[in-house]
């Protein structure tokens, strides 16, 4: 029998090793699902020094939405271990690698490694060695000067590669990225068994990539579809303390009219000095307090009926003027409006969007306790559709910008007595009518700007 020279057993002998790895990857990916731990895996095989493959491995994947290729990570070997961990027995056929989280930690902190993940460019670019790699999915070898002086991609440069390989990485005929390992350290030629078994390795690191990418949609979706039925739980549990609240409210405003009432009664009969007089008016002014209170919740949990027809919005403004004269009067208020000439024809439940405009002005009014000047101003949009948008300007020194974003969510209030569901109920009147509302600080004080759609039929 002839003896093995020494050159044919060390090639022998590297093709041991060479399927080894490739059994115990293959054992591998069918265990490890996190892309982060996997993709770690993959380049410190491929850079170990056991093996004695690569100096370095790189890998860049595709992103689909910005069609580039994204750096995801860069391994030496002086930051791989002296061997992976094995788990199972030592037969090749019957154990896996593992690497640790101290590992992963170390050789993603490495100088290297940042330039990497830095690194990214386009698929469309130019450049015949992407196209080669990305489109036609083919392993190339570059050992060509030329290639690092072209201006089309500057990624061979940005990472210092000379003589170097790049295979795809496919899974079910998909280009998902590439796997870039060359020699730096040790000089060593890649030649065409280092080729053919990174042909080998990157078509099983795919199928484990893809595997992985996989996964994580499912479980996206799940975490998804999980957080989906907690809100319908959580929105059936609001809806039944919903219906509780409103039949509370219901039974509780009954006495309270009833207390209120003789209150009142109390109130005319009682010397207007006197201590009796005091706590009765207390009362009637709690009751009324407690009655806007239960009436707004009220609103708010029950599903409004909306009487549509059509009206003027002219009209609904006139008679919110007409209804707030007194509390304007009271707190020294200027009321200025403009409205630009012609009607306006809405299409709408005109007691509902009073109450919108109603509950805008009296709010105005509130920030204004001392005096002041409120605007209100109309004007048409020309949408398609058409639509008219009415400010209401107050000069009250503004809403603190903080809370700005949160002043139209139910219960948020800033009001020692209030329930936060003034502007709540006016967002949702204005949402069932095809509306909008928005508010911001504008000179010396706040502006509400609500947009309505005006009836198709005006001209």
């Amino acid at each position: 029998m002839a003896k093995q020279l020494p050159s044919q057993k060390a090639a022998a002998t590297k093709q041991l090793t060479e399927l080894a790895l490739l059994y115990q990857f293959s054992n591998t990916m069918l265990s490890t699902i996190r892309l982060n731990k996997l993709t770690h895996l993959i380049l410190t095989a491929l850079t170990s020094r056991d093996a004695m493959l690569f100096d370095r491995a790189i890998l860049f994947l595709r992103n689909e939405k910005s069609g580039v290729l994204q750096g995801m990570l860069g391994v030496t070997w002086d930051t791989t271990p002296e061997g992976l961990q094995i788990i199972g027995s030592d037969d090749a056929l019957s154990s896996q690698w593992d690497i640790s989280e101290e590992v992963i930690a170390q050789q993603r902190s490495t100088e290297f490694c940042s330039l990497v993940r830095a690194t990214r460019f386009d698929i469309d670019t130019d450049c015949p060695v992407i196209k080669r790699i990305i489109i036609d999915q083919n392993l190339c070898l570059i050992d060509d000067a030329g290639c690092h002086e072209c201006e089309s991609c500057d990624f061979i440069k940005h990472l210092g590669a000379t003589s170097f390989a790049a295979a795809p990485l496919v899974a079910r005929g998909k280009s998902l990225g590439i796997i870039v390992v060359d020699n730096p350290h040790s000089v060593k030629p890649i030649n065409r068994d280092d080729l053919r078994f990174l042909q080998l390795f990157a078509n099983q690191a795919g199928m484990a990539i893809e595997n992985s990418m996989l996964y994580n949609r499912i479980e996206e979706a799940h975490s998804s579809l999980r957080d989906a039925r907690e809100r319908l739980i959580h929105g059936e549990r609001l809806a039944a303390i919903g219906e509780m609240a409103a039949d509370l409210v219901h039974e509780l405003k009954n006495p309270l009219i009833t207390i209120g009432g003789f209150a009142g009664r109390l109130l005319k009969g009682l010397p207007t000095e006197s201590r009796e007089h005091h706590y009765a008016d207390t009362i009637v002014k709690e009751v009324c307090r407690l009655e806007k209170m239960l009436s707004d919740i009220l609103a708010f949990s029950r599903k409004p009926t909306i009487c549509y027809s059509a009206c003027d919005l002219g009209d609904i403004l006139q008679d919110c003027f007409v209804s707030c004269a007194t509390t304007l009067e009271d707190h020294h208020i200027c009321l200025s409006s403009n409205f630009e000439d012609g009607c306006w024809p809405l299409v709408g439940d005109a007691y509902q969007l009073k109450q919108v405009f109603l509950n805008l002005i009296l709010n105005a009014c509130e920030v204004m306790p001392n005096g002041g000047i409120l605007t209100v101003h109309a004007e048409s949009l020309p949408l398609e559709g058409r639509e008219v948008k009415i400010r209401i300007a107050d000069s009250g020194g503004g809403i603190p910008p903080e809370i700005l974003p949160q002043i139209f969510k139910p219960f948020f209030t800033t009001k020692r007595h209030g329930t936060g569901l003034g502007l709540a109920i006016v967002n949702r009147i204005l949402l069932n009518h095809n509306g909008s509302i928005e508010a911001a600080n504008e000179g010396s004080g706040s502006i509400f700007s609500v947009t309505l759609p005006l009836a198709r039929t005006a001209q």
